[in-house]
């Protein structure tokens, strides 16, 4: 499985297309005042459901590394141990089988690598094709000094089981990081849709303050400038919150 490619399925696709579909149809009704303007907004549905995609990408990606997490330290106390560097992979998939169901993310491919293992392909060549598929950083690294100690002879025992710990330490780090902007995120989500209840209020106790800024080209104009401006900011929220994996 590539991690770098997710097909959304059609109840997913469904829901947020109408997601798409009610935000730009809000959106259309703010700024223009205008059935032309909503359908102008509304090709964006497409891009809104790109931007949800990479999201449930980055998701994918972090619920496999932190169950990576438990599969190197599993690996790590099998080496420990004292089974060979082949056998720990099986080892460890057996352990993980009493936390892990058997379609869950690290558990199919511990089971990937052993069968590969035991068609004769390295560790390394295993490692290395995971490590590619997956697009995680963590896992390179890995799998990189996983190549390096058997290569050059090191002390392999030693040496996965220190890259163990500093991985293990710096996915909880990022655990953490995102358990202290859950607040964050939802006073983010609250300061992306003041701008639109701002409009809403004056619309409403206003009605006609905002009438210069409709159905005339200058007026267009300028409410398109600030929702550009608005979806930026929105984005540069997003980006601020986020932490890549």
């Amino acid at each position: 499985m590539n991690y770098g490619i997710y097909y959304l399925p059609w109840k997913e696709k469904l829901r947020y297309s109408l997601q798409g579909f009610l935000i730009f149809t809000v959106l259309g009704i703010l700024f223009y005042r205008s059935v032309l303007g909503i359908l102008f907004l509304l090709p964006f549905i497409f891009f809104y459901q790109k931007y949800q995609l990479k999201n449930q990408i980055n998701e994918l990606k972090w619920r496999l590394n932190l169950e990576f997490k438990d599969g190197i330290q599993a690996v790590s106390a099998a080496l420990e141990a004292g089974y060979c560097a082949e056998n720990a992979f099986e080892e460890a998939y057996q352990d993980l089988g009493q936390i892990y169901a058997p379609d869950s993310m690290i558990q199919r491919e511990l089971s990937y690598i052993v069968n590969q293992l035991r068609m004769n392909i390295t560790v390394e060549k295993a490692l290395a094709e995971f490590a590619g598929r997956s697009g995680i950083e963590d896992i390179k690294s890995f799998a990189d000094v996983f190549s390096t100690a058997k290569r050059t002879g090191g002390d392999l025992i030693h040496i996965i089981k220190v890259t163990s710990d500093i991985i293990s330490d710096k996915i909880e780090v990022k655990r953490e990081i995102l358990t202290l902007l859950s607040a964050k995120r939802l006073e983010a989500n609250i300061m992306k849709v003041m701008p639109l209840f701002i409009l809403i209020y004056l619309s409403l106790s206003s009605p006609g303050f905002l009438d210069p800024l409709y159905h005339n080209l200058l007026g267009i104009f300028v409410m398109s400038v600030f929702l550009l401006c608005y979806l930026g900011a929105c984005l540069v929220i997003d980006k601020i919150i986020k932490i890549e994996v």
